[in-house]
């Protein structure tokens, strides 16, 4: 696409967010259906413009037209379609665009499905969310413009970032921009609920599944990110605390106390002050993690280099959070209810805990990414802030929150009495001190690692109770043989038992982090034909082979492994060396089972000695993780499906007068 052309599509998009911003705010405020409806139209038509945008860039790239400086930065003629696909996200500006982009779809969305109803709110809501894309055009078009020039074009691009070519890294930022972009919807709805006095727990209703979605896709994206992180850098980790992790950790934490939280407000009609709060931050965090990646403010390997954009963004951050709790507060009469928690011991209660120390532990990763930040800015020096200070301070908020996963969904609303505690909890709590007992007695010294175990147990062992419960009631009230009552179970409740699922997956991914308690590091060195045992595992360094093509030059180790003297497989870890960035990378190979994997990262090979230097690692229940992340998206999803009573209790009935929006002509 032309350049001027390209630079005059963004500016028609954003004009027409910003009329579109002005429109609806306007037009709901005047109660004017003329502006409202012109003002959806433009929705519409910012998502064109954006969308044109978006495949004008894509043209560029696959086209090699290095004219473009975004195309020679992050392209090269020998890099493969799958990642010249994937560019579009790879800098600054295409990354913004895209941003712009998913929030047109998601608007696009809430205007197809809400435009007849909800019509006292609604305009607040599309005006909301337009104002949010107003600032996201108006970056690509007067900071980092997808379609600026270069002076003097290179023969060919630099390329993708080697790190980034990766199926996990192609996948990751565009599941992670679905999550951040997605909190903007219950974000506008709850702000557009104060605007327009419309302060009912039908607001809580709606927005449950526009969160729930939001924070799937934030969900999977980290674990994506660690995926990719402990296949691709080499260090034999999947988490390391960094600042962008963090950054995307912090309104998912923030996110799942909404969801425990807006299930107490629709019971209860309580915590409304608390449900805005945490919808607002969360939204803020969403927009302050884009801060963190964007601005190079913090050094990360996952992160851009510093720019100009890092002063607006940040600047957008105090402006989001300072308006929308100046909204909040001048509208604070409407949030104030009469009705309060009855006892300490209720499901309410806990849920109000579990929100709270979920706050803590967001504010905990907080403070421990700002401040090498804070501390250079006040001070001059810039402090580092590692893995051994995240995991001394949040590991006891971690168990707290393992042992409120088995507790609070249990416990009964309003007060639950002793006896019905005891009926509930007695066999868990048992099995927990068993396992606590029988880690002891095997040698395992390590405090955090038995808590961890103990509580993994308590609570698997109370989800599956409960699920047991359920299913002998059904068999005898149904007739039914034990497997189908579960089925029927799920599928009469899917949102309490996809819950529950959820909470299965957490655990799963407990075990599997706590199992790096008892990992295994080994370096050396191995001549052709030498022979190590690690373990249980024994390794033969066979040799290695090199090639190269027009993208790379590859290093190949062969290493054959067994297991109790049975040959299971041989691995190739590999050195590349991408030509376009001049950049070395390392890909490990990793030999996957239940109870660990072994894992080999190729260090250097020495040519005239016929030796390799390897590192390898012994990593007990990762595999838990990944099994854990997949669970955690299944149980997600039948969560998300519509029970068949909840579908007849939507249904508009023919007697029920349809809202209007009064027209102001």
């Amino acid at each position: 696409m032309p350049a001027d052309l390209g630079h005059l599509i963004l500016i028609l998009a954003f004009v027409s967010a910003t009329y579109a911003t002005f429109s609806s705010l306007y037009g709901g405020y005047k109660k004017n259906s003329a502006m409202v409806i012109s003002g959806q139209r433009a929705v519409i038509a910012v998502f064109v413009f954006v969308t044109i945008a978006i495949l004008g860039v894509e043209y560029n790239i696959l086209q090699n037209d290095f004219r473009f400086n975004y195309v020679a930065n992050y392209s090269s003629i020998a890099l493969p379609l799958f990642y010249k696909l994937t560019t579009i996200w790879a800098g600054q500006a295409g990354s913004l665009l895209f941003w712009g982009w998913i929030l047109s779809i998601y608007s696009l969305l809430v205007l197809y499905f809400y435009n007849k109803a909800y019509n006292h709110e609604m305009p607040y809501v599309m005006g909301i969310l337009m104002s949010v894309s107003v600032f996201f055009t108006a970056m690509v078009v007067f900071a980092a413009n997808p379609f600026e020039l270069l002076a003097h074009p290179p023969a060919d691009g630099r390329g993708l970032n080697p790190l980034l070519q990766h199926p996990a890294m192609a996948i990751h930022p565009p599941v992670l921009y679905l999550g951040y972009v997605g909190f903007a919807v219950p974000f506008a709805f709850g702000l557009g609920a104060l605007l327009s006095n419309r302060l009912d727990n039908r607001w809580v209703k709606t927005v449950r599944r526009w969160t729930v979605v939001p924070w799937l896709f934030l969900g999977i994206g980290i674990i994506l990110g660690g995926k990719w992180a402990y296949e691709e850098l080499g260090w034999g980790g999947y988490w390391a605390w960094d600042p962008v992790e963090n950054a995307a950790f912090m309104p998912w934490l923030t996110g799942t106390a909404f969801l425990h939280s807006i299930m107490i407000q629709e019971k209860k009609d309580i915590l409304k002050v608390w449900n805005m709060v945490l919808i607002i931050l969360t939204f803020t965090l969403s927009i302050f993690g884009t801060f963190l990646t964007r601005s190079g403010v913090i050094s990360s390997v996952h992160s851009f280099t510093a720019s100009a954009i890092g002063p607006l963004l940040f600047t957008y951050v105090l402006v989001v959070l300072a308006v929308s709790l100046a909204i909040m507060f001048w509208n604070f009469d409407q949030l104030k209810t009469t009705t309060r928690i009855e006892s300490i011991v209720s499901r309410e209660s806990s849920f109000l805990i579990n929100n709270v120390i979920f706050v803590g532990l967001c504010f905990a990763v907080f403070w421990g990414t700002v401040f090498p930040v804070i501390s250079e800015a006040v001070r001059g020096i810039k402090i580092s802030v590692g893995p051994p200070w995240f995991n001394s301070v949040n590991t006891p908020i971690f168990l707290a929150l393992l042992l409120l996963t088995g507790v609070g969904p249990l416990i009964a609303w309003r007060k639950s009495s002793t006896q019905y505690l005891k009926r509930i909890f007695l066999k868990p709590v048992l099995f927990g001190v068993i396992t606590a007992i029988a880690f002891v007695a095997f040698g395992v010294t390590k405090v955090y690692a038995v808590i961890s175990f103990s509580l993994c147990v308590f609570v698997l062992t109370t989800i599956i109770a409960e699920f047991h419960r359920g299913a002998r009631a059904r068999m005898k009230s149904n007739a039914e043989s034990y497997f189908p009552a579960m089925l029927h179970l799920l599928q009469r409740n899917k949102r309490r038992y996809g819950g529950y699922i959820v909470h299965f997956a957490i655990v799963l991914m407990f075990i599997g982090i706590t199992g790096s308690a008892f990992d295994k590091d080994v370096k050396m060195n191995l001549k052709q034909g030498e022979t190590r045992q690690i373990g249980r595992f024994e390794i033969i360094y066979t040799g290695f082979e090199s090639s190269r093509d027009a993208h790379k030059e590859v290093l190949d180790a062969s290493v054959v492994l067994k297991v109790d003297g049975k040959e299971i497989k041989t691995l190739h870890p590999q050195r590349h060396y991408y030509f376009a960035n001049e950049q070395p990378t390392t890909e490990v190979s990793v030999y996957y089972t239940f109870m660990e994997d072994f894992y080999i990262v190729l260090n250097s090979v020495d040519n005239d000695t016929k030796s390799a230097s390897f590192e390898v690692f012994i990593k007990p229940l990762v595999l838990w993780v990944w099994i854990g992340g997949l669970l955690m998206t299944i149980g997600t999803l039948i969560a998300l499906l519509p029970n068949k009573k909840e579908a007849e209790l939507r249904r508009p009935r023919k007697s029920e007068p349809k809202e209007e929006l009064v027209a102001s002509e």
